[in-house]
């Protein structure tokens, strides 16, 4: 069942309230339990990641990888049952640093992230990072 646009712009305000704070408990409340994230690009994260064991793990394993600093929230569009966050990250890895811009695509169910698409302005950096 879709979300409505409303629901839509709670759950992904909420979200990016938390993730600009640095607040991982209310990021992953945002997810769903039966959330899938896909990932693209060639590197050991690309593909899909069914339920939000696996994607919390598949965040773990990121985050272990490469340093990621959110440095901003560009722009946020709702539509009815949908949303996509444009932001930008610095990623750091082995004194090696890339500011890149990324689009995340929501597909909301009720109050919870159902769905995400993960586009990487560079996806050969975010490959190599």
């Amino acid at each position: 069942m879709s979300a409505p646009s409303d629901s839509a712009r709670t759950v992904t305000q909420r979200y990016c309230t938390a993730w600009m704070a640095g607040d991982l408990d209310t990021l992953l409340t945002c997810h769903g339990d039966d959330i899938v994230l896909h990932y693209f690009g060639d590197n050991q994260l690309s593909g899909d990641h069914v339920g939000k064991d696996a994607a919390v793990a598949a965040l773990i394993t990121g985050a272990a990888i490469a340093e990621r600093e959110l440095l901003s929230v560009d722009d946020i569009m709702v539509g009815e049952g949908t949303s996509t966050i444009v932001v930008t990250e610095r990623f750091t890895r082995d004194n090696e640093s890339h500011k890149v811009t990324r689009v995340l695509r929501y597909r909301i169910d009720g109050d919870h992230f159902a769905e995400c698409w993960l586009y990487d302005e560079d996806q050969p950096v975010i490959d190599r990072m």
